[in-house]
C-alpha cells in the first residue's frame, strides 16, 4: 500500500505551507478537514489562515517560530471554523519548519481528533459563534506583524496575508497620494504580468478611491449593482476582476489622509456593523505601518545619499599602485557620522590620502565633516605642503567653532586627521598627523608595524598649531592600513589590543598584489571589518543586536611588488625580506623609544628573545649619540633578509657628521662611553662607514646564531685604530 493511501485511510492529510511564495499546497483530505471540497488543492495563504480560529492561528505561529529557532516539530490543535467563525472540527497539525533563503516552508500532516472534554489539561472553551473573540484575537495579530513591518513592502505584504473573521478578501490594493493624483503602491490578487487598468488617475476621477481620499468617509458597495449605480464611469474597471463586494477605506495618520485601502471581496458581504469595525480598525493600523515605513525609508535614503555625497570613489588606477576603501557608520539614527576619507589629485602629480574623524555620530558631526572636507581638498589642491594643509584646516575648523558653535551655545567640536602625499614612483609617503592613530605598515614577508609619525593636536583646538611632516617609504610588495578608531576600539579594546586584534587579519591575509590585487585588497578591507563587527548579519537588519558602536572609515594603500599572496604555511617556510626606514630629529628625543619599539616589531617573529634585546639596545645608544655629539638628525635603516631560521639583520643609522667615534675605557662609575662596547659584545658584526655628507654606523645580528647559543663575538670590520668614540 502507497504511503498517500495509508494516510488516507486513517483519515491524514498532507499539506505544504510555502511562506516565500505566500502559497499552501493541500491533497484531497487536507482539503475535507479545512472545510473544503475533497479534492487536491492550491490556495493562498490568507485563504488557509481564514480556515483556522484566530486565536489558535496566532497560537501555532509562536509554536512554528519557537521550532524554526530549535530546529524541532511544531505541532498544536487547531479549530477549523465556516465561514461564520463556527467550529466544524478539531484538527492536530504536525510539521517540520525549514528554512529555504530566509522563509519558512512547512510540510507535515493534519489529523482530525476529539475535541477535548471539560477539565482536561488540553480543554478549550467551545467556540459558537463568538465572533467578537475572533475579531480580538485577529486584531492582536494583525497589530503584532503589521508593528513589525520596516518597509513600504513588508507592510504591503503583511495587509495581502490578513484572513479576517468571517472575511476572506480576494484582492487587496493601498493607494498614494502624489500631489493631485491617486496612484497604486501596492496590490494583491492579480497575476504578476497583468496591468492594472487603475493605476493612477486624477483626485477628482470618479472612482471609490478617489471619493474616499477626497471626503475622508470610507465606502462600502456590498453588491456589483451598488457599484454600477453610484459610480458608472469607472465600473469597467472592476468589472472584470469577478468580485461581488468591495470596502474602500481611508488611510488616516495623524489627522492627515495619505491614502486608500480597498478591499475586494469574491464572496457576497454585507458589511455588518461588527465586520465595519474591524475594516476600520484594520485601516488605522495600516495608515500608521504605512507612515512609519515611510519615514523610515526616507531616512535610510537621506542617509545613502549623504554617504554617497561625502565619501568619494577611489581612483583605482594609481600607476604602481592599488587603493581600497571602507565607510561603516554607527547603527543608530541616520546612520552618518563624522568619520570620513578623501583621494585628491595634487598639481604635482602625486595623490593625497586623508582618513579622519570629526567628534560625534550626530547630523552636526556630519555637516561639519563635509566641511572640513571640502576645505582639505581646496587647500590640498592649492599645492601646500601636509604641513601646512593641516594647519590651514585647524585654523578653518578653529573659526567654525568660534563663529557657529559658540554663538549657539552648543559645544565646540574637533577633529582627528591624517594627511598622506603619495608619490607613486617612489613609493614615498609624506605623512602629516593632528592627534589620529598611526598608519600600519605590512611589509613584504606579511610582518605588521605600526609606523609612528610625528604630529600635532587634534584640528580646531589650536589656530596655530603645528604639524611636523614625517617620511615613509612603500617598498614594493608592501601595504599600508589607516583608520579610524572605530576600528581600533570597538568593543571595548584600547589602542593596543584593538591592533592586536586587526594585526592577526592584516599579516594573514594575503594581498596579491602582482595577481588580483584590487580585488585582494577589496577582501583584506571586508575582512578588516569583519574582525571588528563580526558575520554581517550582526551589523544589518536582522534578529541580532546591532554590534557597531562606531563609525569605521579605513584606506588600504598597497604598492605592486614581489607578490605576498601566498598563504599563512608557506610565509612560515619562506619569507620575503622586511626592511623599515625611521628617523629621529634634534628636537625629538622623545623619538628614540619609538625606535625602539620599531626593532621589537621588526623582530617580533626572531627566534632568540635575547637578540632582540640586544638590537634594541644597542639602537638606542647609537641614535642617541648621534643626538648628543652631532648637530644633525638620525636616519635608522632596518632590514631582514633571508629565510626563517637564518635570517640577517642589518641596522645602519646615518648622521650628517664627519667625526668618526672612538674606544674608550669607562670607569666603573661612569654615565657614557660604553656605546662600541655593546657593540663588540652584543653584534655580530659591525663597523662605521665614512659617507660623503657624514658617516654611518651599522652593525648585524645573526638568527642561526643566537639559536645555537653562541656567543655573537666582536667582529668588527672597521679599522679599530681609527675608529673611536668621542668624548662625552
Amino acid at each position: 500500500m502507497r504511503t498517500k493511501d495509508l494516510l488516507a485511510a486513517i483519515a491524514t492529510g498532507l499539506w505544504r505551507w510555502d511562506n516565500a511564495s505566500g502559497r499552501v499546497t493541500l491533497d484531497a483530505e487536507a482539503a475535507r478537514l479545512l472545510g473544503l471540497p475533497a479534492e487536491p488543492a492550491e490556495l493562498t495563504e490568507a485563504a488557509v489562515r481564514s480556515r483556522f480560529h484566530p486565536v489558535d492561528f496566532a497560537e501555532i505561529n509562536g509554536v512554528v517560530q519557537l521550532a524554526v529557532s530549535e530546529g524541532t516539530v511544531a505541532e498544536a490543535r487547531l479549530r477549523i471554523v465556516d465561514e461564520r467563525g463556527r467550529v466544524l472540527r478539531v484538527v492536530r497539525s504536525r510539521s517540520r519548519p525549514r528554512i529555504v533563503n530566509g522563509d519558512f516552508e512547512l510540510v507535515g500532516t493534519l489529523q482530525e481528533v476529539p475535541e477535548p472534554q471539560p477539565g482536561t489539561s488540553a480543554a478549550r472553551a467551545p467556540v459558537t459563534g463568538d465572533w467578537h473573540r475572533s475579531r480580538e484575537a485577529f486584531l492582536l495579530d494583525a497589530g503584532r506583524a503589521l508593528a513589525e513591518a520596516r518597509s513600504t513592502a513588508e507592510v504591503l505584504r503583511v495587509a495581502a496575508g490578513l484572513s479576517m473573521p468571517g472575511l476572506m478578501p480576494d484582492g487587496l490594493a493601498v493607494f498614494g497620494i502624489r500631489g493631485d493624483r491617486l496612484s497604486v503602491i501596492g496590490h494583491h490578487g492579480r497575476l504578476p504580468g497583468d496591468e492594472l487598468p487603475f493605476s493612477e488617475m486624477m483626485l477628482e476621477t470618479d472612482y471609490p478611491a478617489a471619493e474616499v481620499v477626497r471626503t475622508g468617509r470610507a465606502i462600502y458597495l456590498p453588491t456589483p449593482e451598488d457599484y454600477q449605480r453610484r459610480y458608472p464611469a469607472t465600473w469597467p474597471l472592476a468589472a472584470d476582476l469577478d468580485r461581488t463586494s468591495w470596502a474602500y477605506l481611508p488611510l488616516v495618520n495623524a489627522g492627515r489622509t495619505i491614502g486608500a485601502w480597498m478591499a475586494g471581496f469574491a464572496q457576497p458581504v454585507s458589511f455588518t456593523p461588527d465586520e465595519r469595525s474591524v475594516l476600520t480598525t484594520v485601516a488605522r493600523m495600516l495608515a500608521q505601518a504605512l507612515a512609519r515605513a515611510g519615514v523610515q525609508e526616507s531616512q535610510h535614503e537621506l542617509a545613502v545619499g549623504l554617504q554617497r555625497s561625502m565619501m568619494p570613489t577611489v581612483q583605482p588606477d594609481i600607476p604602481g599602485m592599488t587603493v581600497a576603501a571602507r565607510y561603516v557608520p554607527t547603527g543608530g539614527g541616520l546612520e552618518v557620522g563624522g568619520d570620513w576619507y578623501d583621494m585628491i589629485p595634487l598639481p604635482s602629480g602625486r595623490i593625497a590620502l586623508v582618513i579622519g574623524d570629526v567628534q560625534g555620530h550626530d547630523v552636526r558631526a556630519a555637516g561639519l565633516m563635509g566641511q572640513l572636507r571640502i576645505a582639505l581638498r581646496a587647500y590640498a589642491s592649492e599645492g601646500h605642503h601636509p604641513d601646512a594643509v593641516l594647519s590651514r584646516a585647524s585654523r578653518f575648523l578653529a573659526g567654525i567653532n568660534e563663529t557657529e558653535f559658540r554663538g549657539h551655545g552648543e559645544d565646540q567640536r574637533f577633529a582627528t586627521c591624517l594627511y598622506i602625499e603619495v608619490d607613486p614612483a617612489t613609493g614615498s609617503l609624506d605623512v602629516a598627523r593632528a592627534g589620529h592613530p598611526d598608519p600600519a605598515i605590512r611589509m613584504a614577508d606579511g610582518a605588521v608595524m605600526i609606523r609612528p609619525t610625528s604630529g600635532g593636536l587634534p584640528l580646531g583646538i589650536d589656530p596655530d598649531g603645528d604639524y611636523p611632516t614625517t617620511r615613509i617609504v612603500l617598498e614594493p610588495g608592501e601595504t599600508m592600513l589607516v583608520c579610524t578608531d572605530g576600528l581600533i576600539e570597538t568593543g571595548g579594546h584600547d589602542l593596543e589590543t584593538g591592533w592586536g586584534r586587526l594585526r592577526d587579519v592584516f599579516e594573514t591575509h594575503g594581498t596579491g598584489t602582482d595577481e588580483g590585487g584590487a580585488e585582494s585588497l577589496e577582501q583584506l578591507a571586508d575582512a578588516l571589518v569583519q574582525a571588528v563587527h563580526g558575520p554581517s548579519s550582526h551589523h544589518t537588519t536582522g534578529p541580532l543586536v546591532d554590534r557597531r558602536e562606531d563609525d569605521i572609515a579605513l584606506l588600504l594603500l598597497s604598492r605592486e611588488g614581489a607578490s605576498c599572496g601566498v598563504g599563512a604555511g608557506d610565509r612560515l617556510a619562506q619569507r620575503p625580506g622586511r626592511r623599515t626606514v625611521f628617523s629621529v630629529a634634534q628636537a625629538e628625543p622623545e623619538r628614540i623609544a619609538a625606535a625602539r619599539r620599531q626593532m621589537r616589531d621588526v623582530l617580533h617573529d626572531w627566534r632568540d628573545p635575547d637578540q632582540v634585546d640586544s638590537a634594541a639596545l644597542l639602537v638606542s645608544e647609537i641614535v642617541t649619540n648621534v643626538l648628543m655629539h652631532t648637530d644633525g638628525d638620525a636616519l635608522l635603516v632596518a632590514e631582514v633578509s633571508g629565510e626563517r631560521g637564518t635570517r640577517r639583520l642589518r641596522v645602519e643609522v646615518a648622521d650628517g657628521s664627519d667625526e668618526l667615534p672612538h674606544r674608550r675605557r669607562p670607569g666603573e662609575l661612569a654615565s657614557s662611553g660604553r656605546g662600541l662596547v655593546l657593540l663588540e659584545l652584543l653584534a655580530g658584526a659591525w663597523g662605521v662607514e665614512p659617507r660623503g655628507d657624514g658617516k654611518s654606523t651599522w652593525f648585524e645580528l645573526y638568527e642561526d646564531a643566537g639559536a645555537a647559543g653562541e656567543s655573537p663575538g666582536a667582529v668588527s670590520s672597521g679599522d679599530e685604530e681609527s675608529v673611536s668614540e668621542p668624548a662625552a
